[in-house]
């Protein structure tokens, strides 16, 4: 049996294409970039806005006003070190980090949500899989998608940097988790009103996984939705 995988063909396919001509009258991401391309599920997406000028949004992500707790509105800055984006960086994040695998894009809802329709290029890790609460090894597979895997053995040197960072509020104190070859991420939920992603944040931080290469997208499904941008249905294994 070939061990041949199209993914790499697909993806060099996706960069290549690049943007599209620009039309004058159509619904762009911005000035002279009408779409990008990402791979999804194995598959070439285009990550573009709708072109319905008079489209507008129906359902959940329509509603102005939900209870809290726990569906109150998060901080802009969820973390001391830990990025807030927009869009054009999340769209930046997909092209440079998750196009060249260098970088993860993680949609941090429940698979309820995820399966109702997610971002382009998005990794579902629910929250949950982070906690204190979690057992070893569903963290451990959750981290490994990361570049993250457990500690083998620790020098008195690599505790005392630890113990130095945690005191800085630069991560745990200690860690049993080996984070030198962790990947940049970008977290993202349902939008400014909903705690996942920036628990699964706070989470992260506390295993102490780098502040410096997480992003947060504060404005998440709802924002995404609001401006039109392409969501797929993910493929349910």
């Amino acid at each position: 049996m070939s061990r041949y995988s199209p993914a790499p063909v697909l993806l060099t396919l996706a960069l290549a294409l690049g943007a599209g001509a620009v039309q004058a009258d159509g619904v762009n991401i911005r000035k002279g970039l009408p779409y990008i391309n990402t791979l999804h599920d194995g598959k070439v997406v285009k990550i573009e806005r709708i072109q319905d000028q008079n489209h507008v949004l129906t359902g959940g992500f329509a509603k102005t006003s939900r209870k809290c707790p726990p569906f109150c509105i998060q901080p802009m800055q969820v973390a001391p070190g830990v990025t807030t984006v927009g869009e054009l960086e999340v769209l930046d994040f997909i092209e440079k980090k998750v196009n060249t695998g260098s970088g993860v894009l993680i949609d941090a809802r429940t698979p309820s949500w995820h399966k109702k329709g997610t971002i382009p290029g998005s990794v579902n890790i629910p929250f949950t899989a982070f906690g204190d609460d979690q057992d070893k090894a569903t963290k451990a597979a959750a981290l490994a998608k990361l570049g993250v895997t457990p500690k083998t053995s620790s020098s008195f040197i690599d505790d005392a940097w630890s113990s130095l960072q945690g005191m800085m509020g630069k991560g745990a104190a200690s860690s049993e988790w080996d984070f030198k070859k962790s990947k940049d991420i970008t977290l993202w939920c349902n939008g400014m009103w909903c705690g996942q992603s920036p628990h699964a944040i706070h989470a992260l931080l506390k295993l102490g996984y780098p502040a410096e290469k997480i992003h947060y997208y504060r404005g998440g499904m709802q924002d995404w939705k609001i401006l039109g941008l392409t969501v797929v249905m993910p493929s349910m294994k």
